[in-house]
């Protein structure tokens, strides 16, 4: 019986990629609603036609008519007056997404970009569907709420590095694990000091490597802000202290994560640098989806090399710790004030170092709350708090 899939985010990365692995295993998936942000009708439109989604939603109502119009085109292109395509059910508004979400389904894929992703993550969880979670921000600002809210198995990790750790940690005793070791690419500046970034661009920043993501991604995986916001994840999702979670830098990204046993044994998961692996298993968790990516080659010489990770020059991953340790709403203040500065950035109104040191500012600014220390872990507490992240991260952008 093939899968019943509802995918959020469906143009962006994780998205496309995610139809693109579906296309090639119709016998195992069916698509019955998707998402967007509304930026891309045309894209969105062939998406729903390709696939014959009934229900299709934007999060943009302004958008909703170039969509209709969209869907329409692309429906008459492949035979729309012949009765051969319906254009399907369209949903407008902030609302939207969490609509889909609750849709009747097997599988929700959350690949949203965003804080923007919290409520729909909420409302895949409530509707006891499996979620498969590509937006890492929605359980790191939602942390106890979301952990809380799923069942267990319900939640599948799509990061490669979280994928990895629970397919090394499938069939072990939790009691056996000594630490997990999250692996970073080190982005397009490793190796550099703190003065060599100053004067870095947005062009440099979105030149990474080793990965292809979305920019917002890209940019965090540069200033290190994506691999801090992926320890508290895995802290979320394995119940692993923070001082039992290394980061190693990985430049060729082929050693996604490995998790370290307390009788010395390592347990590597390699592959080489393509999402679509981790996407077919969050789709079919716990089944593996034959062909989904390359192996590795064997044939040829191969060299593996990690470094310790620079914090001096990257101290992102130890705010991010900051952030986790203290809880509740940290790790949101955390995530919405670096949004923030990601977009300033992109559009030339903040250094490349001001991000990260703008984002230290917000967060030291809100843990030295008294009344932060006492507040319940709250849904409208998070909200709140993100709301005030990013009303501070820009005031003190406009300083800057």
């Amino acid at each position: 019986m093939r899968k019943r899939v509802a995918i959020l985010g469906s143009t962006g990365s994780i998205g496309t990629q995610a139809l693109e692995l579906i296309a090639t295993n119709p016998e195992r998936f069916e698509v019955v609603a998707l998402a967007a942000g509304g930026g891309n009708p045309a894209l969105l439109a062939q998406q729903a036609i390709e696939f014959g989604v009934p229900l299709v939603a934007v999060a943009k109502a302004s958008a909703a008519e170039d969509v209709q119009l969209a869907l329409y085109a692309e429906a008459q292109r492949h035979g729309y007056e012949n009765g051969d395509h319906r254009v399907p059910r369209l949903l407008a508004g902030p609302e939207a997404a969490s609509d889909v979400a609750r849709v009747d389904c097997d599988v929700v894929l959350n690949g949203m970009t965003g804080s923007v992703g919290l409520l729909p993550t909420l409302a895949a969880l409530e509707a006891g569907t499996t979620l498969a979670l590509a937006n890492k921000e929605s359980l790191i600002i939602g942390g106890e709420l979301v952990t809380g809210a799923a069942k267990p198995g319900q939640l599948v990790p799509v990061d490669s590095e979280h994928s990895a750790l629970a397919q090394a940690m499938r069939g072990e005793r939790r009691e056996d694990v000594q630490r997990l070791i999250v692996t970073a690419s080190g982005g397009p500046f490793r190796g550099r000091t703190r003065a060599d970034l100053a004067n870095v661009t947005p062009e440099q920043a979105m030149a990474h490597p080793t990965w292809d993501m979305g920019p917002v991604i890209t940019i965090n995986s540069a200033t290190l802000v994506n691999k801090g916001l992926e320890v508290i994840e895995a802290n979320l999702l394995f119940d692993i202290g923070y001082d039992r979670i290394d980061v190693v830098v990985h430049p060729s990204s082929v050693v996604h994560s490995m998790v370290e046993f307390t009788d010395g044994s390592t347990m590597v998961q390699a592959s080489p640098p393509d999402m679509k692996l981790p996407i077919a298993l969050g789709l079919n968790w716990p089944d593996r989806v034959p062909g989904s990516a390359a192996a590795c080659d064997w044939t040829n010489p191969t060299t593996w090399e990690f470094f310790p990770l620079d914090n001096e020059a990257f101290p992102a991953v130890t705010l991010a710790r900051k952030a986790g340790e203290f809880g509740r709403t940290g790790p949101a203040v955390f995530n919405a004030a670096n949004e923030v500065c990601v977009d300033a950035f992109v559009a030339g109104h903040l250094d490349f170092l001001g991000i990260v040191d703008t984002v230290g500012a917000v967060l030291d600014e809100h843990l030295g709350d008294p009344d932060v220390a006492r507040q319940d872990m709250t849904l409208d507490g998070v909200l709140g708090a993100d709301a005030w992240a990013r009303t501070r991260a820009a005031q003190l952008v406009e300083q800057r």
